[in-house]
């Protein structure tokens, strides 16, 4: 009985402290400042609540440093607090250069990484690798090739040797690996996060001294010229991708950064997401054809990046009943960007302050500043700072969303298509469209 009545009791203290708590027990149980946040967009801090200002970054931004070898590799990296570290070599080099009797031959030094070299066999590769208690990986792409090595910072010397014998000194195919004249120390950059500059050039100098410089090689003219591919399968679904050409590539830096807002404003995604409610639902592919059409499996926004050119355009998955009706949305949905007045403002912001926040994020992980550093170099011959695209996105307006899409859409487009097939509108078609 004693318990009872004193659990009686303190229902009622709690109550009446409840009741007396003022505004901030209000917004906890759903007064003013609840009510106001169900009508006050996001954009907007809630009224009535007092925002803590945001801790200043103490560590600040490490510059990234950069030197070049008597024989041309550049070696780069930015120094990070931590104690693990990632390092990679990349190549200029990919299926961009490869010819019809050498076609494959980038995915096949992809696939092939990390086997056995002059000095080790696979078994001791993996067993180096598990002693370091480090992550590899290897990737092969239209222009780049990529090998890294994440490890802690105190097998950074074993890692670097390591990475190098397997660029360097692989037993496959030798005769047509010593033929491979992209591999050449002018067309190469090691690339380090967390790591100190002059440590790095300590350790990796004296493993790529030596390394033959080689005669310039011309890249490969890459000419778009829009076209129709189909595929017929026996399918339920039917698969269709929609692109068109973003020209000048990353090296049309403002464009490119332009394109990747523009990915993110229009978003897309599947009928289901493994991610959980509410994953892409402000994204304009997501309110306006998912949630809208019950029956398209999947429908979202793709791009492809390159140094020279781009693809931007839109991949849909919908049942073959109802693709005409599917490829007919994704031109409307793809014209109403290049159409003034058809993005808004609150739009934008919402895409800008995404693609941003999906930036810096990425740039927390060291693989990521590792790849980030040697791919511009690459690229541009140097390292840009972050806050270089994150300005130009900042001043990005819908004008320049609109004039980017413009010039986008006047290309020919690309169709690809898999499964009924004959019910994908003509290509002849779809161009009258645009």
């Amino acid at each position: 009985m004693f318990r009872l009545r004193s659990s009686a009791r303190l229902l009622r203290e709690l109550r009446e402290a409840s009741r007396s708590s003022g505004r901030r027990r209000e917004w906890l149980s759903g007064g003013a400042v609840a009510s106001a946040a169900r009508t006050t967009s996001l954009l907007h801090p809630l009224p009535g609540l007092d925002v803590p200002q945001c801790l200043p970054d103490q560590l600040g931004v490490q510059p990234t440093r950069v030197t070049t070898l008597p024989n041309g590799v550049r070696v780069a990296s930015e120094d990070l607090p931590g104690p693990s570290a990632c390092v990679g070599v990349f190549v200029d080099s990919g299926s961009v250069y490869e010819t019809a009797e050498t076609a494959g031959v980038s995915h096949l030094l992809e696939r092939l990484s990390f086997k056995d070299t002059a000095h080790r066999s696979h078994l001791q590769i993996v067993q180096d690798v598990e002693a370091t208690g480090g992550n590899i990986g290897a990737s092969a792409s239209r222009e780049q090739t990529v090998y890294s090595y994440e490890t802690l910072k105190a097998y950074l010397p074993q890692a670097i040797e390591v990475l190098i014998d397997c660029v360097r000194n692989p037993l496959f195919l030798q005769d047509e690996v010593e033929r491979q004249e992209n591999f050449t120390a002018d067309r190469l950059v090691v690339a380090a996060s967390g790591v100190d500059h002059q440590y790095l050039l300590d350790v990796a100098e004296p493993l790529l001294s030596d390394w033959h410089k080689g005669s310039p090689v011309e890249r490969p003219e890459s000419k778009y010229i829009g076209g129709d591919f189909r595929h017929r399968a026996d399918s339920e679904m039917t698969h269709v991708a929609l692109a068109f050409e973003v020209p000048g590539g990353w090296l049309e830096e403002r464009d490119a950064t332009i394109m990747t807002v523009v990915q993110t404003l229009m978003g897309g995604g599947g009928s289901f997401s493994s991610g959980g409610p509410g994953k892409g639902m402000h994204s304009r592919l997501y309110l306006r054809v998912l949630t809208k059409y019950h029956t398209v499996e999947s429908f979202s926004v793709f791009s492809n990046a390159f140094d020279r050119s781009g693809l931007f355009g839109i991949y849909l998955t919908t049942p073959s009943d109802f693709v005409a009706k599917a490829v007919d949305i994704a031109t409307k949905e793809l014209i109403a960007i290049a159409t003034p007045g058809q993005v808004t403002d609150i739009e934008l912001a919402r895409a800008k302050n995404s693609t941003i926040s999906a930036v810096l994020m990425n740039l927390e992980s060291r693989v990521i500043v590792a790849e980030d550093i040697g791919r511009q170099i690459l690229t541009y011959g140097c390292r840009k700072p972050v806050d270089h695209f994150l300005q130009c996105m900042d001043e990005m307006t819908l004008d320049d969303i609109t004039a980017f899409a413009k010039k986008m859409l006047s290309s020919p487009p690309t169709m690809a298509s898999w499964g009924d097939v004959d019910k994908v509108p003509p290509y002849e078609f779809v161009c009258k469209r645009f």
